[in-house]
């Protein structure tokens, strides 16, 4: 049992530090699209964006890093349905979102 609890208070420590290393509130604030705007669809693609990248230059050195890897194919799969959602929706905050973060699409 002591294991489980140190575990999960390991991965709250680096959920942390991996949320302070993306800095969220500049992030937030370049994507919002009013005031008090924090989770809408280009916010979190925004957001989902630079965790992406963040994890991808660890598993860069950590090559042999797999529940990381996991973490990203999730997070990858996440902004793909968010993005899916978003051009359904509303193709010119699709466009706009995919210009302003440089994504492929």
């Amino acid at each position: 049992m002591r294991i489980c609890i140190r575990e999960s208070h390991v991965s709250r420590n680096l959920r942390k530090l991996m949320s302070e290393q993306v800095n969220k509130q500049n992030i937030i604030e370049e994507n919002r699209a009013h005031d008090k705007d924090t989770g809408s669809g280009e916010v979190q693609i925004a957001l989902l964006s630079a965790r992406i990248a963040h994890l991808t230059e660890h598993l860069k050195t950590h090559r042999k890093d797999f529940h990381s890897r996991r973490g990203l194919l999730m997070m990858a799969a996440r902004r793909r349905k968010l993005l899916d959602y978003l051009r359904k929706t509303d193709l010119t905050r699709y466009q706009a979102i995919i210009d302003k973060l440089g994504l492929r699409r």
